[in-house]
């Protein structure tokens, strides 16, 4: 009986490790029976294109900023953001009242100036006809006192006479000279004073569109001066000529060259690529953060070509823009060209 038993439990331990072998020979051939999953594709000869991938913002190649060159309130806003303007038309106006008080005041006083200067130069023919005399009188007195014709005092009398004259109208013609500086610059007072009352109506510089209005009627405005620029009441933009301003990291800034062809993305037009071209690469490096985080970049100006969004523009208005200024922008800068190479897809390449 004991015997038996012993000979039942090594029949349980055998059938025991044959299921293990039976699971381990299982696995092992379904593994074997996967293999290495490739991918196969033919040789081509095809172009490939290096880039250079670098975000920014969509801008006016021409954005003009307009700030008045006096100070004052604005009393008319004859535009508002978005009106398309012409060379030469109004675009604002800035109270004129003290600026005509300030052209009459020196007007009067240019008047007053040329009256001066008049009075002088007759005080300084006056005195020239005096010294003519006196001249004359002293000269005939100097012959008689030779003559011991007059005495001596009589000379003297005449002589003190002759220089006094003389003194007179040596002044007189200062006096006509002052005045004449003086009424120059009266002049020149009443110029300025005449632009500085046209400067009041503010005209377009150029054609465009308002692509930003800072300022509203009622509202104080600076002029600007050789210290400031002034309030910027408004800008012009072209926006017929569009840009994509980037900023490119330094370790990619040196692949990139002027004419270099770019693809643009635009958020606001996710299935149009854009054709543009590289028109200005920065010399000098933005940086931004401090120390270990610091990121070197440099600016890269990308001309949009016109044609490469011309399907956007509707037929009936032709002078519209798809793109606006300050759009998000991402770009990728065709740096370098390989064509007609033997090529393969890089998923149909493996290692043993």
């Amino acid at each position: 009986m004991k015997k038996k038993s012993k000979k039942k439990k090594w029949f349980y331990i055998g059938g025991v490790v044959l299921v293990i072998i039976l699971i381990i020979l299982a696995v092992s051939k379904k593994k074997g029976s996967q293999g290495i999953k490739v991918v196969t594709e033919k040789v081509e000869i095809r172009t490939i294109t290096e880039s250079v991938s670098a975000n920014g913002k969509i801008q006016p190649a021409v954005d003009v900023k307009i700030s008045p060159y006096i100070s004052g309130e604005v009393v008319e806003m004859y535009v508002k953001e978005g009106d398309e303007v012409k060379k030469g038309d109004l675009l604002a106006k800035i109270d004129p009242e003290i600026y005509i008080s300030g052209y009459e005041r020196i007007e009067a006083n240019l008047s007053s100036q040329k009256a001066n200067f008049a009075n002088s130069k007759a005080r300084l023919a006056q005195a020239e006809a005096q010294f003519i005399n006196a001249k004359l009188s002293f000269e005939r007195n100097k012959k008689l006192w030779k003559e011991e014709v007059i005495s001596e005092a009589e000379f003297d009398a005449a002589k003190s006479g002759f220089e006094v004259t003389k003194a007179e109208v040596e002044a007189a013609n200062q006096s006509v000279i002052s005045a004449g500086y003086a009424v120059k610059s009266a002049e020149a007072s009443l110029k300025e004073a005449k632009e500085n009352l046209t400067r009041t109506t503010i005209s377009a510089p150029n054609d465009g569109t308002i692509s930003r209005l800072n300022i509203e009627k009622g509202e104080r405005v600076t002029g600007a001066s050789q210290f400031s620029s002034g309030t910027e009441i408004m800008r012009i933009a072209n926006l017929n000529s569009m840009e994509a301003n980037v900023e490119v990291n330094e370790n990619d800034i040196v692949r990139v060259s002027l004419g270099d062809t770019c693809e643009i993305e635009v958020d606001a037009y996710l299935n149009n690529k854009f054709i543009g071209v590289v028109t200005e690469i920065a010399t000098s490096a933005n940086v931004t953060g401090v120390s270990a985080d610091q990121v070197t970049n440099f600016d890269v100006t990308i001309r949009v070509l016109s044609e490469s969004y011309a399907d956007l523009i509707p037929e009936e208005n032709p002078g519209y823009s798809p793109l606006r200024p300050g759009m998000s922008a991402t770009v990728e800068i065709q740096t370098e060209t390989a064509n007609n190479i033997l090529t393969v897809p890089i998923q149909a390449v493996t290692t043993r």
